[in-house]
């Protein structure tokens, strides 16, 4: 069991390995534990913010917003190649995701199944890094933001003795989700494992740069398999939402809801169609940007398309 890292020990791991770490307001006690357990923990998560510009970033991620309050995230990684931490414990960065990846996470065992599920709490499991980033495929990524992501990694999976395998995307997670975008997890794991096979201890690398070595041929690399397309459930039509329903599909329309942030459960989601469901289901069609009537909580076919219900 892997128990959570005290403040103090995340703190010297990131700067052990190099870090030039700021320590935000009162993180060390910012946390979501009252929502529910933080461990045992099994990896780490990488995520972008949406968000442009240090400061209001990291606050974003201390405070929350509206739909889904902080912490969002353990550390902020802004373009200057600084992490802010701004939680210890529980954050709300990880959400619902599938059972199957955690599983090949505690294994670090790759290929990394499809996420097609959000079955599984992975605020519970997962450190998470958010990186300042507008995900937009466009906002670059400066070369120090890249090595200061895979410090932090690092950083982390030294304190624990994980492999590289026990980093991964929000991407690879949750159905849906597409951070970090604007580089892969495979060169980001590649770059992680590198510096991890080397001792942070050791002596520093020589001014001159070694004579390269001799051509060798290049390694046969198997093709990956193609995996599975994520099935969604297409929508059963408005008068589906009705009292007395009760159907697997108001359950995984309420674990998608809650994924999002919108979730208005005292217990659930559950089967059968409830006024918390409604109340849940009103919020997401908020976040959409409907108002008055078209935020009633009954769904339509393009707030439903939007949410992504995977196929049960």
């Amino acid at each position: 069991m892997s128990t959570p890292l005290s403040a103090d020990r995340l703190l010297k791991a990131l700067r052990d390995e190099g870090h030039h770490v700021v320590e935000h307001r009162s993180w060390r006690t910012n946390n979501r534990n009252h929502k529910g357990p933080w461990g045992p923990t099994h990896g780490v998560m990488i995520h972008h913010t949406v968000s442009a510009g240090t400061a209001s970033s990291v606050e974003l991620c201390y405070n929350g917003h509206s739909a889904l309050p902080g912490p969002l995230c353990h550390g902020v990684i802004d373009k200057a190649g600084t992490v802010h931490l701004v939680a210890n414990g529980r954050a709300n960065h990880a959400g619902l995701g599938d059972g199957d990846v955690l599983q090949a996470v505690i294994a670090e065992r790759a290929p990394l199944p499809p996420d097609n599920e959000a079955d599984t709490d992975g605020n519970r499991y997962f450190f998470g890094f958010e990186a300042v980033n507008l995900g937009d495929g466009k906002d670059p990524w400066p070369d120090v933001q890249l090595l200061a992501i895979e410090r932090a990694a690092a950083a982390v999976c030294r304190a624990y003795d994980w492999s590289a395998r026990s980093v991964i995307g929000h991407l690879e997670w949750q159905p849906g989700k597409v951070d970090p975008r604007g580089f892969t997890m495979t060169s980001m794991r590649t770059r992680i494992g590198a510096r991890l096979d080397r001792d942070p201890d050791g002596p520093a690398e020589p001014e001159t740069p070694k004579p390269p070595a001799k051509p060798t041929k290049p390694p046969v690399v198997k093709p990956k398999p193609t995996p599975k397309p994520v099935a969604y459930e297409p929508f059963p039509g408005s008068s589906f939402f009705a009292v007395g329903r009760n159907s697997p599909v108001v359950t995984a329309m309420g674990k998608r809801l809650v994924a999002e942030g919108c979730g208005r459960y005292n217990v659930g989601p559950g089967p059968a169609w409830s006024t918390a469901d409604r109340n849940s289901y009103a919020a997401w069609q908020r976040k959409c940007g409907y108002s008055g009537d078209a935020a009633d909580g009954i769904p339509g076919k393009a707030s439903w398309d939007r949410l992504k219900v995977p196929n049960v």
